[in-house]
């Protein structure tokens, strides 16, 4: 390939390290503006380091999609999330996390939904029956979500309710993301092992959720623990190695329980709390919805054959992860070869980040992004959509293995919150900033009124031929 000149970008005679400063502070901003001040394309250093941004829908589809296998996830940041998860099939590469993927696709079948819904719409009604009992009382909502989420993924990777300290095992992983965070802009990874205080808050984190897993995985074998073969758990326990034959290692069956939970909790928790801002924010827009999950479903508990019928929640589930994404700032690469992104050059080893986010929010795309607005994900609106232009959970090989369920949870979640309750900003609450922090967290916390609804009159539960799973079209 011929040599050109780069994309625009910023300077920093730091060698970069201001750059990835101004990154931690505020990794939203920085990239809005940098796609304001330079283009679709951007260019900078840091330290040895060439790195590209691409923030055009058709540039994302390129690089993610169409020439994939030209890059690598960038390994400093592997290194850092190696700690938590393993090596698990987020942290894999090559014919490993082929085979890791293989293993765990069937446990995010749509055929499986059937049984994680009822999971699902049991920890929501455990959690919107204590509200209930508040009665029009000011509830920190994105507790109240980080709570229900881990519930949920609990459940699913277990088959039953957990009993541990569920507010211990949150703030263990709100602790871990933070240290994540901050460690994702270093120049080096840092060793668990090294002797700061900052790496023994991890260490001891680290070891309460390892052990939350590795009791489940040992109780199970041994006969003493609950739960159901269909669980994720009891999916794992089952699977053999394609090359040997052999049941997997308590060790590969941890990191793969690891990564499901955290990854599996936090982002939903997050999408949750703001779905919830959304509804609290827009009266009219929580009345359609409402009105729609009454007229589908009454007062009975949803079932994964309703949400076909439930149009307009699905486009909320969609413009929440538009709006606000849980996860903005995970796709770095690495180029293995040289390779050309549209007009660009991008040299072996060079790094490239795609914040999708970017795209999501630009008014080409989205007319007047910072609106909430479900509409956008009409049939007509998104069949002209740019490819590349919505991607929440990723796009090509590594797409987010389960999108789907994710997408499920949430919609059953708030069909039973809608259901129960008309909800309001509580007194003082302002709008609350997006925050990331790995996910995309409301700063300064979001404090809703949560004032319960009288039952909806009774309608028949959906037939069997009506099951379709919304987010799976």
């Amino acid at each position: 390939m011929r040599k050109q000149s780069r994309p625009p970008g910023p300077r920093d005679r730091a060698f970069g390290l201001g750059l990835l400063a101004d990154m931690e502070d505020d990794y939203l901003g920085f990239w809005r503006q940098a796609r304001h001040r330079y283009g679709d394309t951007v260019y900078m250093r840091h330290g040895w380091l060439h790195h590209y941004a691409f923030m055009h829908p058709d540039q994302v589809r390129e690089a993610l999609v169409d020439k994939a296998r030209s890059f690598i996830r960038y390994e400093q940041h592997i290194k850092v999330m190696r700690q938590l998860h393993g090596r698990s099939v987020m942290i894999t590469e090559g014919e490993t996390w082929q085979r890791q993927r293989r293993t765990l696709l069937p446990a995010f079948s749509p055929k499986r939904f059937d049984a994680y819904a009822i999971q699902v719409t049991a920890a929501a009604a455990d959690a919107f029956d204590k509200l209930q009992a508040d009665d029009g009382a000011a509830v920190d909502a994105e507790h109240t979500m980080n709570m229900l989420a881990m519930d949920i993924i609990l459940r699913t990777m277990f088959g039953s309710r957990v009993e541990q300290d569920t507010a211990r095992i949150e703030q263990a992983i709100r602790t871990l993301a933070a240290i994540g965070y901050a460690e994702m802009f270093l120049p080096f990874a840092m060793p668990a092992w090294a002797p700061l205080p900052r790496q023994a808050r991890k260490r001891k984190e680290l070891r309460l959720l390892d052990g939350l897993v590795r009791s489940h995985i040992r109780a199970r074998r041994s006969g003493a623990g609950a739960g159901r073969d269909d669980d994720l758990l009891g999916m794992l326990l089952a699977a053999r190695d394609e090359t040997s034959g052999a049941p997997l290692l308590e060790d590969e069956i941890r990191d793969q329980l690891m990564t499901i939970f955290l990854a599996g909790h936090e982002t939903t928790a997050t999408a949750l709390a703001w779905a919830a801002w959304a509804l609290a924010a827009d009266p009219p827009l929580a009345a359609r919805v409402a009105h729609e999950v009454d007229t589908v479903l009454g007062p009975r508990v949803p079932a994964m054959a309703d949400l076909a019928r439930l149009p307009l929640l699905a486009a909320l589930v969609k413009e929440t992860l538009r709006r606000y994404p849980p996860v903005p700032g995970v796709l770095m690469r690495r180029a293995i070869e040289d390779v050309r992104i549209g007009d660009w050059l991008v040299p072996k080893g060079s790094l490239v980040t795609i914040p999708f986010f970017v795209a999501q929010g630009d008014a080409r795309w989205f007319p007047e992004p910072e609106r909430f607005d479900p509409a956008r994900f009409d049939a007509q609106a998104t069949r002209e959509l740019p490819r590349g232009a919505y991607i929440p959970f990723g796009a090509g090989p590594r797409v987010c293995i389960g999108n789907g369920f994710a997408s499920m949870e949430m919609a059953l979640a708030l069909a039973m919150l809608v259901q129960r309750f008309t909800l309001a900003p509580a007194p003082g609450q302002a709008v609350p900033e997006p925050r990331m922090q790995v996910t995309l967290r409301p700063a300064g916390g979001l404090r809703l009124v949560l004032t319960p609804r009288p039952p909806a009159a009774a309608v028949p539960p959906a037939k069997e031929a009506l099951h379709a799973c919304p987010f799976h079209a």
